[in-house]
């Protein structure tokens, strides 16, 4: 009989200065597994390094030429799961994307103002952490919650004021042309319960050329308005960098691995596939990924 075609498993740990793959290979009913190291970034000989490792890996087990700098054969890939630094040291590093913070009138400092918590109450010098957003557009909209018996929540939602898109829309294309800023935070007071109108400022903000527009209401439907700021965003300044890292990444292969499952580690320790794998998922993807193991 002959021997059967070798089929891999990639698990992929790109951090910051070590990428490590555990390759996982069954040939004819046998599965061995080991690990391989290389450097992160080495401009000098390859463009991505969870890519040159699954190439190298490849090249070795199955004998046959896979000449850099042209798409890796993805035909003996089962799947690939990777966790990643990427978004982590873009934020520490204050390396995201420039991006506008776009708020309900008259609350554009909340997250300037924050939480309030001070870690040393008596230290008389408060050092306040800086905002990652460039500007904070003020969208006038008032939304009101009312208590009502008669509905199934307890609760109705009542607009108070109707949305002002035209200002907002002089104000996006200014930050636009002025700042050349692509990316937005959408966070208004009361979407948590009522969504609508912070949809219709995506709506409007991707009418006007905005890549790429993080809305509080789909990535943390909560009251607390501080919080759910936060975490758009965090969602607005690493998104567009882990886009780009993804597409680079995809690239890399055949068909850009849409014949391939490839999945990567969230902040909360589970998998996602690499279509919705966004800033505010990514932040620990690596730390999540050491602490499951």
């Amino acid at each position: 009989m002959g021997e059967d075609q070798p089929r891999f498993k990639f698990a992929v740990d790109r951090g910051g200065t070590f990428t490590d793959i555990y390759v996982e290979e069954t040939r004819n009913g046998v599965t061995t597994g080991e690990v391989h190291k290389l450097l992160s970034v080495d401009p000098a000989n390859y463009k991505d390094a969870p890519t040159e490792g699954i190439r190298r890996i490849l090249e070795e087990k199955t004998g046959i030429p896979h000449p850099r700098g042209e798409p890796v054969d993805t035909s003996r890939i089962d799947w690939i799961r990777m966790g990643t630094t990427v978004a982590t040291n873009a934020l520490l590093e204050r390396q995201g994307e420039k991006f506008a913070f776009v708020v309900t009138k008259g609350m554009r400092d909340v997250l300037k103002i924050g939480n309030q918590s001070r870690p040393d109450i008596f230290d008389l010098r408060v050092k306040r952490a800086d905002v990652l957003y460039s500007t904070a557009v003020e969208f006038d909209e008032r939304v009101a919650i009312i208590r009502d018996g008669d509905s199934s929540t307890g609760l109705r939602v009542e607009v108070l004021k109707e949305p002002d898109f035209s200002t907002l829309e002089q104000d996006l294309i200014r930050i636009r042309d002025e700042l050349g800023i692509r990316s937005l935070a959408v966070a208004l007071l009361h979407s948590y319960i009522y969504r609508e109108h912070e949809e219709a400022v995506e709506k409007l903000a991707r009418s006007l050329g905005f890549t790429h527009v993080s809305l509080s209401s789909h990535l943390t439907p909560m009251s607390k308005l501080t919080p759910r700021g936060y975490t758009a965003c965090v969602d607005a300044y690493l998104t567009p960098k882990i886009t780009d890292y993804l597409t680079g990444f995809s690239q890399g292969f055949q068909n850009s691995l849409k014949d391939v499952s490839v999945e990567f580690m969230q902040s909360d320790g589970g998998l996602c596939s690499i279509d919705n794998f966004t800033g505010y998922r990514g932040l620990l993807s690596g730390p999540a990924g050491g602490v499951v193991g």
